[in-house]
């Protein structure tokens, strides 16, 4: 509907050109929004006072011109001028109740494919070999998926690309350290502490030099393609990507062993880079090292920023994989849109990998790069949750505390299940809260860590979304009457027939702006629109004509349908029963 409004207006804006000097790219400057309050209307448009200036003319009076030429449409049953010159739009109840019938009987719930399917390359997660994924992991992670969901929904390819730290100097201490771990054991290993395994090769590293000298060779060896070092390099990996699988399968995640795309993919390709950007100027020898010069990044002194490429002793950075991984993704997924959910404290990292890539021409201008940053989670004191003693919190720990936490509060409220459904109930509630508490908030803040707030059956929370869906659920068990034709009459019916019809929009504006909590605040809106249709709109009660109860029905069948999917976009599952 938004977009019937918009060609309204650009009707009327045509029909004025005879008379004033409306700009032709008008069209590109036209915005519709939707209302927050709906006693001015359901859309409104700004556009009078934008043309106002330029046109020499009162807004007021620009917007009764605009009004007045408006096309007549039996889908808007009328407009208003508010304020300054606001035009607000109100939409026919009777088109509103078409829309949602069409919208009942679709399964993808009105929300239609993009016009044109991108190839998108989402790098999330970027866990690090031999260590155990942490709590700040999850940022990445659940953001990153999500948004994946919605581009697939919409239609785009999403190539998903798990940037899993496995290549570096560490490697050599590790290569040794599992090899030692074999030898004494006699047979393979299953490692399972990996921050225990982390730490005792560490350990060796420091206080036993032939084990720091093998170690030092086998770096050498990997990094030289060596096959024995290349085979226990792959067990490591192997044995990580196995328990963050673990993980990921438990969070309800997308991510899969075929999404891993390591650091050390792009290794062949560094000596070609570096070669290719001296070859064109673009890089230059300084002091032995190879560095790039970017006139947009500043020094202290505010000279010329200097991004060294390779090191005085031929080894390579971040930056230098970082470039690499923009010209595979282009040229290897023919990518038009490459997103990153990476810590926000990469930012002027990010910005100057990609520069050079522009520079380049690896990163042609028609191909999309974003850095779709977030902050810290922090605990109650402010600060990077950690565990009491001032340790890093494992991921899994956090999931399993989770669990507890839901366990016993079920066992506090009363509820009886069955041993097997109870194991799934707290399992998706307890999932589902995690997550939520994190997608819930705008990415591009810290947020405090609160159990008591996450796990809540009131306010905007996953439980209280599950809640809520499975509420509407049991109207369905209480009488076989079926959903039937949407009728209008009520204010809290057109109430919830605006927020419902906005869900499409809503989707759209996740995939655009790769902001998961515009979707969380829709649906725990959509929630509480429900609750007040409800309580002013008797379904099965007593006196409610059939006429009305089976519109009512389809109502509610509409909104679980639409919280449902909402929810699945997320990555939450949700329950019939709770």
């Amino acid at each position: 509907m938004k977009n019937i409004v918009a060609s309204l207006v650009l009707a009327s804006l045509n029909k004025l050109k005879a008379d004033f000097d409306i700009p032709s790219d008008i069209e590109s400057k036209i915005r519709i929004d939707r209302t927050k309050d709906k006693s001015h209307g359901d859309f409104a448009t700004n556009i009078a006072m934008l043309l106002a200036k330029p046109l020499g003319k009162n807004p007021r009076q620009l917007a009764e011109l605009i009004v007045a030429a408006l096309p007549q449409d039996e889908r808007v049953a009328k407009t208003e001028i508010a304020g300054p010159g606001f035009i607000n739009f109100f939409v026919n109840s009777d088109h509103q109740a078409s829309q949602l019938q069409n919208m009942l009987q679709d399964e993808r719930l009105g929300v239609p494919l993009a016009a044109t399917a991108q190839n998108v390359v989402v790098d999330y997660s970027a866990p690090n070999v031999a260590k155990e994924m942490a709590v700040h992991h999850i940022r990445s992670t659940v953001i990153g998926d999500a948004v994946v969901r919605v581009l697939e929904f919409l239609g785009h390819k999403v190539t998903r690309a798990n940037h899993v730290g496995d290549w570096g100097t560490q490697f050599g201490m590790l290569i040794a350290y599992l090899e030692k771990c074999e030898n004494e054991s006699g047979q393979g290993m299953d490692l399972s502490d990996f921050e225990a395994f982390y730490r005792e090769a560490k350990r060796c590293f420091d206080e036993d030099e032939s084990f720091a000298t093998k170690a030092r060779s086998y770096v050498v060896r990997l990094q030289g393609g060596d096959s024995y070092c290349y085979d226990m390099w792959q067990k490591l990996v192997k044995m990580t990507m196995d328990q963050n699988q673990a993980i990921y399968d438990r969070l309800n995640v997308t991510l899969s062993q075929k999404d891993v795309m390591g650091e050390s993919l792009y290794n062949n390709m560094l000596p070609q880079v570096v070669e290719d950007l001296m070859s064109r100027g673009i890089a230059v020898e300084d002091q032995g090292a190879i560095v790039v010069y970017l006139d947009e990044f500043k020094n202290k002194e505010g000279e010329k920023l200097g991004i060294i490429i390779r090191k005085s002793d031929g080894g390579y950075l971040y930056t230098t994989t970082d470039i690499a991984c923009v010209k595979y993704r282009v040229e290897h997924f023919h990518a038009n849109r490459l997103m990153y959910f990476i810590d926000s404290r990469q930012h002027q990292h990010l910005e100057a990998a990609w520069k050079i890539a522009r520079i380049a021409g690896y990163l042609p201008e028609d191909v999309t790069i974003e850095h779709d940053a977030f902050g810290m989670m922090l605990g109650k004191d402010g600060k990077p949750f950690k565990t009491r003693t001032g340790g890093t919190v494992k991921l899994k720990d956090l999931l399993d505390e989770a669990e507890k936490r839901v366990d016993a509060m079920l066992t506090e409220r009363g509820t009886q299940y069955e041993p097997q459904e109870r194991a799934e109930i707290v399992h998706k509630i307890a999932i589902g809260a995690v997550k939520y508490a994190d997608l819930s908030k705008n990415r591009l803040t810290d947020y405090i860590f609160d159990w008591e707030q996450m796990l809540a059956f009131e306010g905007n929370t996953a439980p209280y979304l599950q809640y809520a869906y499975s509420r509407i659920q049991s109207i369905f068990r209480k009488t076989d009457k079926q959903p039937g034709n949407i009728t209008i009459t009520h204010e809290a019916e057109e109430a919830l027939a605006t927020k419902l019809l906005a869900f499409g929009e809503v989707v759209q504006s996740v995939s655009n702006k790769a902001m998961p909590h515009l979707l969380c605040t829709y649906l725990f809106e959509l929630s509480g629109t429900f609750m007040r249709f409800y309580e002013a709109c008797p379904v099965l009660k007593d006196g409610v004509d059939e006429q009305t109860c089976s519109s009512r029905l389809a109502l509610c069948a509409l909104s679980a349908r639409v919280l449902k999917q909402g929810l699945n976009l997320l990555g939450i599952e949700v329950m019939e029963k709770m």
